[in-house]
Order: structure tokens, then C-alpha cells, then sequence
């Protein structure tokens, strides 16, 4: 269940930065409770998962949905630019995680 916890954590950070973006600064009320509201829900379901998973392990990964699937959000939703060498970046950032849940014993 850990690393199930782990994947909700993750896709609710993303959901929390797009909506941190549709907030602008806080000043439109829906995105920035529903932010905090993704933010919060995300931070809990990390805690769930460091019950099984360690620190590293689950931060890493963690951060690593995050970051890809906001780069990937802002490309897709916000016209954010694309290029090759981004896209090889990301790779790097996926290859990292899977290298570390291969490596991490769980």
C-alpha cells in the first residue's frame, strides 16, 4: 500500500501546483483552497507511505512525479515550451526514480 500512497502523493502535488497556478498569487479564492487543500492531501498520503518506505526512497519519488508531471502540465495546459533537450532532462528525472525503486529494496 505504500507505494500506492506514494503515487496519490505524487499526483496530488501535481494537482496542487496547477492549481497554485490558477490561484495567481492567492488572489482567486477556488485554486488556492483547492492548492491547499491537494497540498495538504498530498503531504498526508507522503506521511502514509513513510510508514513502509524509506525517507529517500519516498521523497525522491515523491518530488519526482511532482516535478515531471508539472513540467508536463505546464506543457500541455499553459503553453509552457517544449524541447528536445527538456524532454531528455525529464527522461533523466523518470530513469532516476525507477533506478531508485529498483535499488530500494521495497
Amino acid at each position: 500500500m505504500a507505494w500506492f500512497f506514494l503515487l496519490i502523493a505524487g499526483f496530488a502535488e501535481i494537482g496542487s501546483v496547477i492549481s497554485l497556478k490558477h490561484a495567481d498569487g492567492f488572489k482567486k479564492f477556488r485554486p488556492s483552497v483547492t492548492c491547499l487543500f491537494l497540498g495538504s492531501l498530498s503531504f498526508y498520503f507522503l506521511s502514509l507511505s513513510l510508514t513502509s518506505l524509506p525517507v529517500g526512497t519516498a521523497y525522491a519519488i515523491w518530488t519526482g512525479i511532482g516535478s515531471v508531471g508539472s513540467v508536463l502540465a505546464g506543457m500541455f495546459f499553459f503553453n509552457e515550451p517544449r524541447s528536445l533537450r527538456l524532454t531528455l532532462f525529464i527522461m533523466c528525472i523518470i530513469a532516476g526514480a525507477v533506478g531508485i525503486k529498483m535499488t530500494s529494496g521495497h
